[in-house]
């Protein structure tokens, strides 16, 4: 039998998982459907000769429900998607004929946490706080790993995934949420990471009571520099094990035309 050389990695890899469940419960953005699902067929319903039963059921949900990726064709400004691509022709038909969520190739990369909570030496960042580029390059210093290269992944830390199981603490639309601003977007789309993740709704500074009425960073990421934006992410067991430097996996699903697809994303720490 001929040796695999990968085995002892496996064997020796610790895999985090950085997704939020699906269930009809969890928080959903005002501006996209939810999730439901409902068994069609259950067990005892029919049974075969020989004694077999199965059972399957429908989903319905958003592109955008829990833990989630952006496609280019989520967002655009003044009538256009990255690279200049007309919006309104692209989405004629029903479905994005460019940019759409099945063009998002697999990521296998390398991945970079950067823990602002931690850092600050809080749980989570206090509502409406904004985590900007000196503050993200401060974390990178504390942490004591290289600066993000070209085509890695950069995940941003503000601890408020603890208020996941609260839709309306989480939502945050009185009180406001934590996230990156636009300096902290400049500072990304300079390293040229392929894309970047955050624990909350929207990878954003929100204003208290903005909600989602202006979302810059979306526009700077998405339609100016063509980097994909992960949200909702659970990035609170990498944090606790201080992994902030691994091998990071994610692959989308090929809904073509979709703006965006729930995802299951993985840090491999050796």
């Amino acid at each position: 039998m001929a040796f695999a050389p990968w085995r002892p990695l496996v064997a020796s890899s610790q895999v985090y998982d950085l997704s939020q469940p699906l269930e009809p419960t969890i928080p959903v953005s005002p501006n996209h459907p939810g999730f439901r699902m409902a068994l069609l067929r259950r067990h005892g319903d029919s049974v075969r000769a020989d004694g077999v039963t199965a059972a399957n059921e429908m989903i319905v949900l958003g592109g955008h429900t829990s833990t989630h990726i952006d496609a280019l064709a989520h967002v655009g400004y003044q009538g256009y998607l990255h690279g200049g691509v007309d919006a309104m022709e692209a989405q004629r038909g029903g479905r994005f004929k460019e940019h759409g969520v099945e063009t998002i190739a697999p990521f296998f990369c390398r991945g970079v946490l950067l823990d602002v909570a931690g850092y600050r030496g809080v749980e989570t960042l206090p509502p409406a706080t904004r985590i900007t580029a000196e503050e993200l390059e401060a974390v990178l210093h504390w942490e004591g790993v290289a600066p993000p290269a070209a085509g890695e992944a950069v995940l941003i830390r503000s601890g408020w995934a603890r208020h996941w199981n609260d839709p309306e603490a989480y939502l945050g639309h009185a009180s406001g949420v934590p996230g990156p601003d636009t300096s902290a977007a400049e500072w990304l789309a300079s390293c040229q990471v392929r894309v970047t993740g955050h624990d909350s709704m929207a990878y954003e500074w929100l204003a208290p009571g903005a909600g989602h009425s202006l979302l810059p960073v979306h526009k700077r990421l998405l339609v100016d520099a063509g980097i994909h934006l992960l949200e909702n992410m659970n990035l609170e067991e990498l944090a606790r094990a201080r992994v902030y430097d691994f091998l990071f996996i994610c692959v989308p699903l090929r809904l073509v035309g979709a703006t965006g697809c729930p995802v299951r994303p993985l840090a491999v720490s050796a």
